[in-house]
Formats: structure tokens, C-alpha cells, sequence
């Protein structure tokens, strides 16, 4: 089962990429329209991160040190859209989810990247919006 759910997965994470490739979605008028993607979710209030699998629970051990520091910043990373299309897949919040059971971070360099660049900008003192936005400029076109 674990095999066919990563296939869908992978299908999912390809959509994004696949429409950018072939220039954007046709319109009924006619012209070609860029793929829209949902804006940044709102932190939840009060979230933690007590769902961030540990080492011990991770299938790829070279994973950990990302998990680590998103569990330094929940608040922060669940303010963030993952980008590498699994933000489509049902039950995904933010790019914590991903970091959560069932989530794809232990093999997603996309999700893995957005983590890192959040955690150093916040460690710089940036502020969430700021954040977002870079995010958007390294990861949003991809």
C-alpha cells in the first residue's frame, strides 16, 4: 500500500510542473492562463509541534536535522503553502503537515528546501510575510 500511495503522490507533486511546462491552463476564451496556487494558510492558534515525526520515526535518517528544525519553528512553518504540490493532497494544512505522519518531507527536496530557507530567515529575525515571500520568490516558480 505504501508503494501505491507514493505513486499517487508523485503523480500529484507532478501536476504543478506539468502545466507550467506545457505554458499554463487554456481558458475557455481561448488564451492561456498561468496556474493559480492558494495563497498562505493562517497559523493555526496555539499549534506545536508535538506531530513533527522524530528521528526514530523517520523511514530516511539523513531527514532528521530538516525535522529538527521545523520542530524549533512550528508557528512559523505552518504559516507556510508547500510548494511541491502536496499542499493539494487532502488532509494537508501547511508546510508542517508535511513533516507530519504521512507527510512527504523525508523524500521532497522542495518541502525540505522551503524548511531550511524559513528556519535561517526566522533565525535572521524576519517576520512571517517576509518569509512567505521569499519563499515565494526561490520556490513558487518551481
Amino acid at each position: 500500500m505504501a508503494g501505491s500511495l507514493w505513486g499517487r503522490r508523485q503523480f500529484l507533486v507532478m501536476i504543478p510542473g506539468a502545466l507550467l511546462a506545457l505554458g499554463g491552463v487554456h481558458s475557455p476564451a481561448g488564451g492561456v492562463v498561468a496556474p493559480r496556487l492558494a495563497p498562505h494558510p493562517d497559523p493555526r492558534p496555539g499549534i506545536d509541534a508535538s506531530r513533527v515525526l522524530r528521528a526514530a520515526q523517520l523511514e530516511h535518517a539523513r531527514a532528521a536535522p530538516v525535522f529538527d528544525l521545523v520542530r524549533q519553528i512550528p508557528q512559523v512553518v505552518d504559516g507556510i503553502r508547500c510548494y511541491c504540490g502536496c499542499a493539494e493532497t487532502p488532509g494537508n494544512y501547511s508546510l508542517l503537515s508535511c513533516y507530519e505522519a504521512g507527510g512527504m518531507a523525508q523524500q521532497c527536496n522542495i518541502c525540505q528546501g522551503q524548511a531550511r530557507l524559513a528556519h535561517r530567515l526566522n533565525r535572521e529575525g524576519w517576520s512571517l510575510n517576509g518569509i512567505r515571500a521569499a519563499i515565494d520568490a526561490e520556490f513558487g516558480a518551481s
